[in-house]
């Protein structure tokens, strides 16, 4: 409470107790600091986006307790920021926890079907942290509908909420998410690990002639979708110094690609080893390809999807498996 809002008398009265006690300036200025300190609310706002992809911003009046998580990066961010007691449920996951996070994931509840709007309300949570298709109109529902009910929501930018993605976005995210919990420090040494990563690839590698390389998802009709310059995956090679090739399309075919004759292929896969190795083969073992120097140099690098779509904390692996495909010699170093 400030003096401005003690009546008259009461500013006259305590000022005759002062003189009385014979209490100095100091001591009641020092009381009057205590008592806002003690009083003070730190509030955090921080900056996010609804479903029609209109920037919003998001107030946080105390660290929330009740976190439901869908998706790999969300969870995982938040375990790498050791908020694991925090997290009442979680689901869909592309692949399994880092083995680092196996012991906290072990205390959550998973969903193997993302909760419903329903089971979701009745877990009462106070924050939903997941990718932008979750708060869909056929799922969650939009989000301003949660905050009005006092559940706030936090959508990863990389997730479908902004074009293009970047780097940047997931250092962001985890940078909110350290503000929100209040653990800035852990999420500040996690993203400077990842400019570090780039840094020293980009060092390494000056003055040489940059890979050709590209990013792509194997269909089964013959078509390849291609992460390019404005996915997370594209912005990571180009910032390792790669000239990455069909950087604006969204799709090639076989001839495509052979016009292209990429140095390096790296091919996106879901799941566990199964599909990590079939991710190379259905490249490398495709005789139409044959002439290509990454077929040629056997440089088809599997890359799980978790690294090169809305990455989290994986982002740091992304760039780890785009740098030592694009400069294997880096690894012996």
């Amino acid at each position: 409470m400030t003096l401005k809002k003690f009546s008259t008398s009461l500013v006259m009265a305590a000022a005759t107790l002062v003189l009385m006690a014979g209490c100095g300036s100091t001591g009641t200025k020092e009381a009057t600091q205590e008592t806002s300190k003690d009083t003070k609310t730190e509030v955090v706002t921080v900056s996010n986006y609804n479903y029609a992809k209109d920037k919003i911003d998001l107030t946080f009046e105390k660290v929330p307790e009740r976190v439901v998580t869908v998706y790999q990066s969300p969870l995982e961010i938040m375990l790498a920021l050791g908020l694991e007691d925090k997290v009442v449920a979680a689901s869909q996951l592309d692949s399994d926890v880092k083995p680092e996070f196996e012991k906290a994931f072990e205390k959550i509840k998973y969903y193997d079907e993302a909760p419903s709007k329903e089971e979701v309300m009745g877990l009462k949570p106070d924050l939903i942290y997941s990718w932008y298709s979750y708060f869909g109109p056929e799922k969650l529902g939009e989000v301003t509908d949660w905050i009005d009910r006092g559940t706030n929501t936090y959508m990863m930018q990389n997730s479908g909420a902004v074009k293009p993605d970047t780097l940047q976005n997931e250092y962001d995210d985890i940078l909110n998410i350290g503000k929100i919990f209040k653990v800035e420090p852990k999420a500040e040494a996690i993203v400077k690990e990842m400019k570090d990563e780039i840094k020293k690839a980009k060092k390494a590698v000056e003055g040489t002639k940059p890979v050709k390389a590209i990013i792509v998802e194997v269909s089964k009709d013959g078509m390849y979708r291609v992460y390019g310059k404005d996915t997370i995956g594209g912005d990571m090679a180009s910032q390792l110094g790669a000239e990455l090739v069909a950087a604006d399309e969204q799709s090639i075919g076989k001839e495509d690609l052979i016009k292209l004759n990429p140095d390096v292929i790296f091919s996106v896969y879901y799941g566990e080893n199964i599909e990590r190795e079939q991710a190379e083969k259905s490249i490398m073992d495709d005789t139409s390809l044959a002439s290509l120097a990454a077929i040629k140099n056997k440089r088809v690098e599997p890359v799980v999807l978790s690294e090169v779509y809305a990455t989290g904390i994986r982002t740091l692996d992304g760039i780890k498996t785009i740098s030592q495909g694009l400069y294997p010699d880096l690894g012996n170093e």
